[in-house]
């Protein structure tokens, strides 16, 4: 099997590794706008080279994993320069723009838009993991567009990754995503900011910072490269998501402005339910 990876990073890295491990015989070769990102996975021996353009022709899978503006300026070329049997795959956390820039492209059939929901707040090439994938739920949008022999292909490689699989339309993932995932990062980096911006000492911040605030300001660690063309692309359901995560902030506001305890500790409790939920334990109607 004889892959190109477009975008050499935490995400087309740590494929590269798992499929390395499960597929011993596969040729890995790496296309990335950093050469320096180029050599040093050659150097981890992600890749075993560097591929141009012209190979393309002749690859069994390229797999996309590069920021999302990037992606809609590159795939309609990369879907140009493969072969009649090439499966062209996409790790974009935003797919309502991706999947419309081909629509209408010759080889759209050997194009498989997904999204992995995998990933760290770490970036490029040392920063790829073994078995990232593993257990994790992969979104596949518009699958009806992608030639049948191809989806085959592609499902029996998520296979082995050990990922879960699961439709969407486009839309529906943009407007999901928002909530589960663009919103945590616009969270994490205005807490951020706003710990910054009041705390001008920053050995404060430091001593006084416990385990809670590591956490919700892990994802403040992540590439703004990254993230501001997904919020770009995906900005009129993020703003719909703000808009509802400030009324709740501001209504927790008032609750304590208005020394309404009770009614924070019934917030609380009834938010504890997520717990549940993240684990997958059903829950009834009359609760939700």
């Amino acid at each position: 099997m004889n892959v190109i990876i477009v975008g050499i990073g935490l995400i087309g890295g740590s494929m590269a590794r798992d499929l390395r491990c499960k597929y011993p015989e596969v040729s890995i070769y790496g296309m990335d706008a950093s050469a320096a990102h180029l050599e040093e996975a050659v150097r981890l021996q992600l890749i075993d080279g560097i591929a141009t353009a012209k190979e393309l022709s002749e690859a069994d899978i390229v797999i996309v994993s590069i920021p999302v503006d990037a992606i809609v300026q590159e795939l309609p070329k990369l879907l140009d320069a493969i072969g009649d049997d090439s499966l062209v795959i996409d790790a974009g956390s935003t797919k309502s723009e991706i999947c419309r820039i081909v629509a209408d492209h010759p080889r759209r059939r050997n194009f498989l838009a997904c999204h992995p929901i995998a990933g760290t707040e770490f970036s490029g090439p040392t920063a790829a993991v073994s078995e990232l994938f593993s257990g994790k739920t992969n979104i596949i949008c518009d699958v009806e567009k992608t030639a049948f022999k191809l989806q085959e292909r592609a499902l029996s490689i998520f296979s082995s990754l050990g990922m879960r699989i699961r439709y969407m339309n486009p839309e529906a993932h943009d407007k999901h995503i928002a909530y589960v995932s663009h919103l945590s990062h616009i969270s994490s980096f205005m807490l951020g900011k706003t710990v910054i911006e009041k705390e001008k000492n920053e050995r404060d911040i430091f001593d006084m910072a416990g385990s809670g605030f590591e956490s919700t300001v892990r994802l403040a660690k992540s590439s703004p490269a990254m993230w501001t063309p997904i919020f770009e692309q995906n900005k009129e359901n993020v703003v719909e998501t703000l808009d509802e995560y400030i009324q709740n902030l501001e209504a927790f506001k008032q609750k304590l402005i208005d020394n309404n305890f009770e009614g924070i500790y019934k917030e609380m409790d009834n938010t504890n339910k997520i717990k549940a939920i993240l684990k997958g334990i059903p829950q009834n109607n009359k609760d939700r």
